[in-house]
């Protein structure tokens, strides 16, 4: 068993992860030389111009970032390093004399005097290499064969932290801890003696990357990793620049999370950037942020700080959440319970309390709910702090939140003392539950058109140690639409109880297609706490017209769309740039996707017949033979009507399928299980009869 496996499991037999730790006093100051000390004790923070400015950044955006930095208060919340990735090399990376050197267009006067503004500013600076060997045409910059020279420059330069990437590596074939061990020994060893944070970045992964031996994989870095680095990526990139999927985090938040114990004061699992406006809506990214919060991960947004919104900016700033990030303990998270839709995640902080986090991957809200006893915590008492509302509440054991689908709630929960506070009160988000008299499919996002009746229902339930009085809930519609109470609300509600108020909902026929929000406010009593009052929102979908006739479904507004990189493309192959085409034959309409992929339209029970060619795009046979398999579904209000199984590269099948009684159509391609590497999938003239 490797020693980092075996270190461990023997912390979490002794209950680091569980049992519940008395305070500590604040660290001593580390008065050991620099090249001894522990290099950022909690995770640092900071910015990085790869996904934001791309490889073209200049010094005069590289200042003006840092300048947003400080001016946006991210600076003051901790967010201190300026790191240059890829692209501030010059097209000649070395002089003669075997130097490197900047571009000398973008950086005239070198790194030097951008380095210090940069510290004038009270920053710190990063720097990117890569530790293979310069490869012109396969990568840009490489440290290989100049380990000692480039970690001197570099600490000559006065850079506060490197990044090294592995690209240069893994085309020369090199064995990563080899190599990377060699790098780290040279930044320690710089002749400066400056201390350098060391973020080892091997993004490379099977099968996203091709087949590679698991030593020279970005999963395999944890076995040798935190003894030579400050931070090791976990995983490949979050995503594309430009092009950050929800989908994408999660997988990196799952790979990330495999091997906990490593992680520690001055040693991290790294799952890449942060990435707000790159993809994402706020919901998600705020998701991302409260996941790498309770991994104890770095904290480095990949996007311009000079046009994100405050939305944005408070997201990253929120001190609940920072303070659980940058817990001294630096103990990272892990899932108590089964992985799944919904899922519990436990972070022990150095106080004792626990971080836990409630998370729904799911596409509809839910009320979710975990013990105390279960993250770790004993007694009968429990303080709730939620760290992105501020709410606090007491609680007798049970912790429950309404999350929104692609939500996650981050509750700081700790022993509660003194006389009893408010209780912890959760009221769902609006959930549809009916559109007609149909019941919504289990886990579907609700889609509702002009005319429709819904049945909205709001859940309220009690888990303090004191009762509620006269609970009432109120739900608010957009304008022209009305919500009529289906029954009267309890008087009471005790500790331990639970009610549901349901509304009939109407929508006018006139109803504007998009999407819509509805709000219920709950409101309720506590003796010598007042009246209470909570809010939750949901967003539903507002259909657009059903098509009418023969018509070229690929034409006809989506609800949604998802692809597995890029967009879905409409009458080209996923990406655009070329027509959809398989086994030779091309296609004057369709949609082109990569998988996992979910097409979303609405039909109305106005459509009798879907037809279409599905298969894998020509544009696959231009790659290795890897992948290049998809399955495709048609799901109609939740139910399959058509599976293809497993479709390769060398085949087609014709669909032909009966939408009678379809309201909400589904085309869903999924990667054959092959993880999506060279999957383009095709729906090739697709075809409704309304």
């Amino acid at each position: 068993m490797k020693r980092q496996a075996l270190t461990g499991l023997l912390a979490l037999a002794a209950g680091l992860l569980v049992v519940p730790a008395p305070a500590q006093a604040a660290p001593a100051p580390d008065a050991r030389p620099a090249s001894q000390q522990v290099l950022s004790p909690t995770p640092y923070q900071g910015w990085n111009t790869y996904f934001g400015l791309g490889g073209n950044f200049s010094e005069q955006s590289v200042r003006e970032v840092a300048d947003a930095l400080v001016s946006r208060g991210l600076a003051k919340a901790g967010y201190d390093i300026v790191w240059l990735d890829g692209g501030w090399q010059d097209p000649e990376p070395r002089t003669a004399a075997g130097d490197l050197q900047a571009d000398r267009t973008r950086f005239p006067k070198g790194l030097k005097p951008l380095v210090d503004y940069i510290h004038a500013k009270g920053l710190r600076a990063g720097i990117y290499t890569d530790a293979g060997p310069y490869i012109p045409g396969k990568c840009g910059l490489g440290s290989g064969g100049h380990y000692q020279r480039d970690a001197d420059q570099f600490a000559a330069w006065e850079f506060d932290a490197v990044k090294v990437d592995f690209l240069c590596g893994i085309a020369a074939n090199l064995d990563p801890k080899t190599v990377y061990t060699e790098f780290a020994q040279a930044l320690r060893n710089n002749a400066s003696g400056r201390p350098i944070i060391f973020n080892l970045c091997n993004p490379v992964t099977s099968p996203d990357w091709g087949t590679y031996p698991e030593e020279q994989q970005s999963t395999y870095s944890w076995t040798y990793a935190p003894e030579i680095a400050q931070s090791w990526r976990t995983y490949t990139d979050v995503g594309f620049v430009g092009d950050i999927k929800f989908k994408d985090v999660l997988r990196n938040y799952d790979a990330n999370a495999r091997h906990p114990e490593v992680a520690g004061p001055g040693r991290y699992n790294d799952p890449d950037y942060l990435a707000p406006e790159l993809g994402m809506s706020d919901e998600e990214f705020r998701t991302q942020m409260t996941l790498w919060a309770v991994a104890a991960a770095p904290l480095v947004i990949g996007s311009d700080v000079r046009k994100l919104s405050d939305t944005s900016v408070g997201i990253l700033t929120d001190p609940d959440m920072l303070a659980i990030n940058q817990d001294r303990a630096a103990v990272q998270a892990v899932r108590v319970g089964p992985a799944g839709t919904t899922e519990t995640w436990v972070k022990r902080l150095a106080d004792g309390d626990r971080a836990v986090v409630l998370l729904n991957r799911g596409e509809t809200p839910a009320v979710l709910t975990t013990k105390a006893s279960t993250v770790g915590l004993s007694g009968h008492r429990f303080t709730v702090r939620n760290a992105w509302t501020d709410q606090v509440t007491e609680s007798a054991g049970t912790i429950s939140a309404a999350v929104p689908a692609h939500g996650a709630a981050l509750l700081r929960v700790g022993a509660a003392s003194g006389l009893p506070g408010v209780p912890h009160v959760t009221a769902s988000l609006p959930q549809v539950t009916h559109v007609g008299g149909d019941a919504l499919p289990a886990g579907s996002a609700p889609v509702l058109a002009g005319g429709d009746e819904a049945r909205v229902e709001v859940a309220v339930r009690n888990d303090g140690l004191l009762p509620v009085l006269a609970p009432q809930v109120t739900l608010t519609t957009p304008e022209g639409w009305t919500a009529r109470p289906l029954g009267p609300a309890p008087k009471l509600l005790a500790p331990g109880g639970a009610t549901s108020v349901a509304f009939a909902v109407a929508l006018p026929p006139s109803a504007t297609a998009g999407t819509a929000t509805l709000t219920a406010t709950t409101s309720y009593d506590v003796l010598g706490h007042g009246t209470v009052r909570q809010r939750t929102a949901s967003t539903l979908v507002v259909a657009p017209t059903p098509p009418d006739g023969e018509a070229v479904l690929s034409h006809h507004a989506w609800i949604s769309a998802t692809s597995g990189w890029m967009s879905p493309t409409v009458d080209q192959s996923v990406g655009g740039g070329s027509p959809i085409s398989m086994l030779g034959q091309v296609y004057a309409t369709g949609l082109g996707v990569a998988s996992p992929s979910t097409v979303r339209y609405y039909v109305g029970d106005r459509c009798s017949r879907l037809t279409a060619v599905v298969g894998i795009d020509d544009a696959v046979r231009n790659v290795g033979p890897e992948g290049g398999t998809s399955t495709f579904q048609v799901v109609g209000d939740g139910k399959v009507l058509y599976d293809s199984g497993v479709v390769t590269r060398d085949a087609v099948q014709p669909v032909d399928v009966d939408l009678t009684g379809v309201r909400v159509l589904d085309l869903v391609v999924g990667d054959a299980g092959d993880g999506g590497y060279n999957d383009r999938a095709d729906w090739a003239g697709l075809t409704a009869t309304c």
